[in-house]
């Protein structure tokens, strides 16, 4: 996730992470592809989702675009991926739909099945994973901004979590990426 140092990942509601304050470099962008492209699986909720289905297919094609962009455009759109929604019914781009009420026994039964590692885009979903002990990891590209207001990373989660920092980076423009071990996260589960 890209995040404020204040742990904002959005600041005007409905930017969706694509806020002014993101410094997301040539040097950023082709680590995120390097990144993405070796993930088993993305699991996306809805906002994410429709945000990057709006951009992601077309930018591939789009030949004013940066290489590294229409790269991530064709590792996007190729990658399998699970939209977690109770409200879409289709999707394209190698995407499956889970929902319902059972949406998170259902993405503990899809991790226990696939091999690699599966990246989840959205804060409500990221939280609700968290809470329910499915996450290992947080990869999280932390933007110099304090933000001061605007959505939070953990929308309503509220218990101290203990991390173990496992790489730290920096980026062109100030940006770091920081990846932490949950602890006691494989105790709980293996998502």
């Amino acid at each position: 996730m890209n995040v404020s140092l204040d742990l904002r990942i959005e600041q005007v509601p409905g930017d969706n992470g694509a806020g002014e304050w993101l410094r997301i470099s040539e040097e950023l962008h082709r680590e995120a592809n390097a990144q993405t492209r070796e993930l088993a699986l993305m699991v996306h909720g809805r906002l994410i989702y429709e945000t990057m289905e709006e951009y992601w297919p077309r930018a591939r094609e789009d030949a004013s675009l940066p290489d590294y962009m229409r790269e991530y455009g064709e590792i996007w759109t190729a990658k399998p991926k699970v939209l977690v929604s109770r409200t879409r019914r289709g999707a394209d781009h190698n995407t499956r739909i889970i929902g319902g009420d059972d949406a998170i026994e259902q993405l503990a039964a899809l991790r226990a099945a696939t091999d690699g590692s599966i990246s989840v885009g959205g804060a409500a979903l990221a939280t609700q994973l968290l809470r329910a002990g499915l996450l290992d990891e947080l990869l999280l590209w932390t933007h110099p901004a304090i933000l001061g207001f605007g959505r939070p990373l953990f929308d309503d989660y509220d218990m101290p979590i203990e991390l173990d920092l496992l790489e730290q980076r920096s980026f062109e423009q100030g940006v770091t990426m920081h990846r932490y071990a949950i602890q006691n996260a494989k105790e709980a589960s293996s998502c």
